[in-house]
């Protein structure tokens, strides 16, 4: 009976010493989830921290007043303070991003467009007077620079109130990868907005003649037009430049272009001053079912070559109209602007190949792209 009683015992002490060690380990858990700092994973504080010194706030305005006013007509010079010159409209509001030591900075062609006074504010606070470089309305993008002195080398450790270039990310964007926005919304100053890549290629949008956007949820408000698209590590993926509304209102869907292409169209337009796209001469629409029927093919995949401009390296490399257009370089084309986009971001000179179904066979065009006319 002893042996029993002490045997109980020991059972209960166990019990107790391990309620004891549950609740000191349940106790100190907790202690140290309110106590201690955020789990940096859960924290984009490093990413603004990496990417805001190069983005900047845009401030432009049009000094331009209409000069056939009654103000300015000697006829009515007597009634003085009676006329007025109106003021001049408030300063259109937008951000750019610092690419490199020169002081370049890549905006959007909508934020600086008619427009002759411009003025930068960095992260710092510092402002300075921009001046344009050049400018392409055809991708909504332009160029502006500010001071090379007010510029930070990228690797330098210190550089406070400095701006520096933002550095760009080799990995493409993927549905699903958080991003970040980072702009001049409302002109508040520079303000952060998070949200994931919901698509990649998005064009028909009538924003610009060449679209190829990144679709995200992030929140655009007025004024971040021109501002950076980043990932986790603060590098930039995109440029900002819209967002659907069908009432004004955000409807989390915004778009900003590839850093790749804004990149590269930024890298020409400071080399020559505008940007020199390829050029084939067609003229196409997508395929109807009746057509595709019409033509014996399965589906509607592909683009029916309506028109050859003449003395066009189309009708040179013997393209017809009545042709389908299936493929250009190997991918399939979605769309006719998909097709146009794809020929014009060829460099003149190039040869590209296309996948061409006419009458009952498949047939390699390859043309060599020119360049762009004026009126094209």
């Amino acid at each position: 009976m002893a042996n029993m009683q002490k045997s109980s015992t020991r059972i209960l002490i166990s019990i107790i010493i391990g309620l004891l060690i549950a609740l000191t380990y349940l106790t100190w858990n907790l202690y140290r989830q309110t106590h201690s700092s955020p789990v940096s994973g859960f924290s984009y504080a490093k990413a603004v921290e990496n990417a805001a010194p190069s983005v900047v706030s845009i401030y432009s305005q049009s000094s331009e007043v209409d000069d056939k006013g009654l103000w300015n007509n000697p006829l009515f010079s007597g009634y003085g303070e009676r006329l007025k010159k109106p003021e001049q409209s408030a300063p259109r509001l937008g951000s750019g991003v610092i690419i490199d030591k020169s002081g370049h900075i890549l905006t959007n062609y909508h934020v600086v467009r008619m427009t002759d006074k411009i003025r930068v504010s960095l992260a710092s606070g510092k402002t300075s007077p921009a001046t344009i470089v050049a400018e392409d309305p055809d991708s909504d993008l332009a160029i502006i620079q500010i001071p090379a002195d007010l510029i930070a080398d990228t690797e330098a450790s210190t550089s406070p109130g400095m701006g520096r270039p933002i550095k760009t990310s080799g990995a493409q964007p993927k549905p699903g990868d958080v991003v970040l926005a980072i702009g001049n919304a409302y002109g508040v100053g520079q303000a952060v907005t998070q949200g994931i890549v919901s698509g990649l290629g998005r064009s028909n949008l009538g924003l610009a003649n060449i679209e190829n956007y990144i679709q995200t949820d992030v929140a655009i408000n007025p004024g971040s037009s021109g501002g950076a698209l980043v990932n986790p590590n603060g590098e930039l993926i995109g440029i900002v430049t819209a967002v659907f509304s069908t009432d004004g209102t955000y409807q989390g869907i915004s778009f900003a272009i590839p850093a790749e292409v804004a990149l590269r169209i930024a890298g020409e337009l400071i080399r020559s001053g505008k940007v020199i796209r390829g050029y084939l001469g067609v003229e196409m629409h997508a395929l109807t079912p009746y057509e595709a029927d019409f033509f014996g093919l399965g589906n509607t995949n592909g683009m029916l070559v309506t028109g050859i401009h003449d003395g066009s390296p189309a009708e040179e490399a013997g393209l017809k109209p009545g042709d389908v257009l299936l493929k250009i370089n190997g991918k399939v084309v979605a769309s006719a602007t998909q097709g146009q986009q794809a020929v014009a971001m060829t460099r003149p000179g190039t040869s590209i190949s296309l996948t061409v179904f006419r009458r009952g066979a498949l047939l390699e065009v390859k043309p060599i792209a020119a360049s762009r006319p004026e009126e094209h």
